[in-house]
């Protein structure tokens, strides 16, 4: 189909006001299909993916207690499979093509059938590097006392883009020994954050020069403008669907409280910047505090470029905005995950098994590994149903990797050997030269994927296998 930005958006009334559909509507229909799309970026048409709920709106919705019960549709032109970033399924139903859950052909449907858990997730192919041509959405599973509470939901989803095929992006990395369309920093400090929890020893930032970012599947040429009330409760869902990219949330005039991150809640956390990694979400609490346009912006670590959407009142005038800040952003860092505590921490308990995860790879041959195995022949991480295992994860390369576990809820429980009750997550970031600690209970057994969500990072070999004893 070819449709332009604004007539897509125009038809779903935004990705940003999902949760405005009504109950009902959200719950007609359990079809998700994956469709191809002609998308308007700049004045200039591209062809993308797409991933489409009832009602024709980019991705889910759920009620409280609604189950997941979905019809995935391939209608794409292409085979695929989506993944549900940080839900907790059974392994044969995540999303992930392994040998026993083989990609879905063109044309073909598949039904998942879950309880989801509630919060901020969204859903993302896991078939070849389509995420990066916008084969994801949000997943907003709302829970009872999120739904009975005076608040509007505002979605954020965060994309960056090129013009060129993600694999002509990969051959320029590869071939060009990490050189060819990109921007390294090098061992440049300046404008880095080295605070608590920061970079350690400097590192590279941005493998690609992107031609746009996105909020909402436009840029802050024609950003979209959510309409809302002086004083009206707001919580906005943050999700950084970026293929390569961390930003800056920046809330300008705003002050908000995190109360949030992957879908799980934290001890409330004030300001006005927070940072997110790659796959992360962020649920923000705030309210304007007057009448007038609030631009909420996401700008990418060590760049000026910025995208973004608008917060204002029903008769404010929305002046235009310049897609770049007036400084670069510092690279993100761990400022913020040194002070997030988990709102319900994993239970105290020793740990079972320790397994130390060496993250290594450079930009020169730009080949990343795990424990210096990359995929397809993975060092397997083997454990065992009902044990506490923790793992240590040390980066020893001079990129940061935002690492994501599928399957499973972890709390990160030490940061630079400091230890933490920190947040429970699906994907930390782990800094150059840094470690982080996590840690989680093997409460669902199976075959899931440890992998780095710099897609360019996991398709150049920085994913494993954490398998169940038993479980072939």
């Amino acid at each position: 189909m070819r449709l332009s930005r604004r007539n897509v958006l125009a038809g779903t009334a935004g990705l940003g006001l999902l949760s405005a559909v009504p109950k009902a509507q959200a719950q007609s229909s359990n079809l998700l299909s994956a469709t191809s799309r002609i998308l308007e970026v700049n004045g200039k048409p591209a062809k993308v993916f797409g991933l489409i709920g009832p009602g024709g709106k980019p991705g889910l919705t759920l009620s409280p207690g609604e189950r997941f019960a979905v019809m995935l549709d391939n209608q794409c032109g292409t085979e695929t499979i989506v993944h549900w970033h940080g839900q907790l399924p059974d392994w044969k139903q995540d999303g992930f093509p392994w040998p026993q859950t083989p990609a879905i052909a063109n044309g073909g449907k598949k039904l998942y059938d879950f309880a989801p858990i509630p919060g901020t997730f969204w859903m993302h192919s896991h078939q070849g590097m389509q995420e990066q041509q916008l084969m994801a959405a949000p997943l907003i599973v709302h829970d009872a006392a999120g739904a009975a509470a005076d608040v509007q939901d505002v979605v954020m989803m965060l994309h960056d883009f090129s013009f060129k095929n993600p694999d002509e992006l990969l051959a320029g990395l590869t071939k060009k020994g990490g050189m060819g369309g990109m921007n390294m920093s090098g061992m440049n400090m300046s404008g880095m954050n080295m605070g608590s929890g920061g970079m350690m020893g400097g590192g590279d930032l941005n493998d690609i020069d992107y031609d746009a970012y996105l909020t909402n599947e436009r840029t802050l040429a024609d950003p979209q403008i959510i309409r809302v009330s002086a004083g009206q409760n707001i919580r906005l869902r943050i999700i950084n669907g970026a293929s390569s990219t961390n930003f800056w949330i920046d809330l300008g005039a705003l002050s908000g409280q995190l109360i949030a991150v992957d879908g799980h809640d934290v001890k409330p956390v004030t300001g006005s910047q927070f940072p997110v990694a790659m796959a992360q979400r962020l649920d923000i609490l705030l309210k304007l505090p007057r009448a007038g346009a609030f631009p909420v912006f996401a700008q990418v670590e060590g760049k000026t470029a910025r995208t973004g959407l608008v917060l204002a009142t029903a008769t404010a005038t929305v002046s235009k905005l310049d897609n770049t800040a007036m400084v670069a952003a510092n690279a993100v860092d761990l400022s913020l995950e040194t002070s997030l505590s988990a709102a319900k921490p994993l239970g105290l308990r020793d740990a079972d098994i320790t397994i130390p995860l060496r993250l290594g790879g450079d930009m020169n041959q730009y080949v990343w590994s795990l424990n210096g195995s990359t995929w397809p022949n993975p060092d397997v991480l083997m454990i065992k149903a009902g044990q506490r295992v923790v793992i240590d994860m040390t980066n020893h390369s001079m990129m940061s990797h935002p690492m994501h576990l599928h399957g499973h809820a972890f709390q990160v429980v030490a940061i630079n050997g400091q230890t933490l009750n920190g947040a429970v997550r699906d994907t930390v970031l782990v800094p150059p030269m840094g470690g982080v600690r996590i840690a989680f209970d093997a409460d669902n057994q199976g075959r899931w994927a440890l992998h780095c969500h710099n897609l360019f990072h996991m398709m150049s070999g920085m994913m494993t296998e954490v398998r169940y004893a038993g479980v072939v």
